[in-house]
């Protein structure tokens, strides 16, 4: 396969046919927002772009929906073609009940993304290591294969599930999250002054509250049905943390947090954490990348935290276990000091 038709060149859109294009893909593009369409085209995203999206649909070798679940599922009910056809849409039910009448149709979720939205913040490399679900209903075997081989041209690695699976375990791993940062941004900004305050951690835990709320707002109604389960579960879990700590059970809250610091610690990959403070001054940054550059460490994470009333900051730089030796001493080369 040589050709596609992305329809919505937003962020994963304009991500997919960015990669594609680098992979010597000729690639064809579609958006009712005609800016987002010439940005993406500027950018070379898209070779070329096309005002019948559905006439379109009949020319290419893989057609690719990367709009809101909604307009997905819409499109779908109205799409005709021979092609193959996959979509990113996170969540997959009823987009796999929209596609039943389509001869080829693989559905798709790739786990990666920005808060921010637009072809502008689109990257080639943004589907690098992240899990590319792909929904066995009704699939082809030859065409499951196909799109594997694609998923994996863009760096990702394809994962087989069932649709039902696939929107149980997000329910759990991204949209109850995206849930709860919400929640939590709400309640602690009625607190004007409890907000200002806010540093690192309620930062770190409220991230995704800053993503696109028109998008997100397809996808959690979309997928109700196995949302509201968890969140009453959760919130069957947190009146039980409640009375814990109104009791002052120091054992049953040290127990939980333990529990929780185990799991947690199995979910992330091994790295070393190097913490270098930043000033406020022109060319630190390119300090940073001089000593990086010297120290030729594998970064695996980096996390800038702004000091809460402005002038410098704290650089963390997570690196392969082992390399975070040969990394500080680059840096303290380059005058830098370092926070344990």
């Amino acid at each position: 396969m040589s050709q596609a038709l992305i329809l919505g060149t937003g962020l994963i859109g304009a991500s997919v046919g960015a990669g594609l294009t680098g992979r010597g893909w000729h690639v064809a593009g579609w958006d009712p927002d005609r800016a987002a369409l010439a940005e993406a085209l500027e950018m070379g995203a898209v070779s070329e772009v096309v005002s019948d999206p559905f006439g379109a649909a009949g020319e290419v070798d893989l057609v690719v929906l990367c709009g809101p679940a909604a307009a997905i599922i819409e499109t779908l009910e109205r799409l005709e073609t021979d092609a193959l056809v996959t979509d990113v849409a996170g969540v997959k039910v009823p987009v796999v009940r929209a596609a039943r009448h389509l001869a080829r149709f693989v559905g798709g979720h790739p786990m990666a993304g920005r808060e921010s939205s637009g072809p502008g913040s689109a990257s080639a490399a943004m589907f690098r290591g992240a899990a590319w679900i792909l929904t066995e209903d009704g699939a082809a075997e030859t065409d499951l294969k196909v799109m594997e081989e694609t998923v994996e041209e863009l760096g990702a690695f394809p994962v087989r599930m069932s649709a039902e699976a696939h929107d149980a375990a997000v329910a759990a791993v991204s949209h109850l999250p995206q849930v709860v940062a919400s929640a939590l941004v709400d309640l602690v900004a009625s607190d004007s002054t409890a907000f200002s305050l806010a540093a690192g951690g309620f930062r770190d835990v409220t991230r995704i509250a800053l993503s696109e709320p028109g998008w997100w707002t397809d996808i959690l109604t979309e997928n109700r049905q196995p949302l509201s389960e968890l969140l009453r579960r959760l919130s069957a879990e947190l009146e039980e943390w409640a009375e814990r700590v109104e009791a002052a059970d120091r054992m049953a809250v040290a127990e939980r947090l333990e529990s929780a610091r185990r799991a947690r610690k199995g979910l992330a990959p091994p790295v070393a954490a190097v913490r270098v403070l930043l000033e406020d001054r022109p060319g630190e940054i390119a300090r940073v990348g001089h000593a990086l550059a010297e120290a030729e460490v594998d970064v695996r994470d980096l996390q800038l935290r702004h000091a809460t009333r402005g002038g410098g900051g704290v650089l963390t730089l997570s690196v392969t276990p082992g390399q975070e030796v040969r990394l500080a001493e680059a840096l303290r080369a380059e005058g830098f000091r370092l926070v344990d």
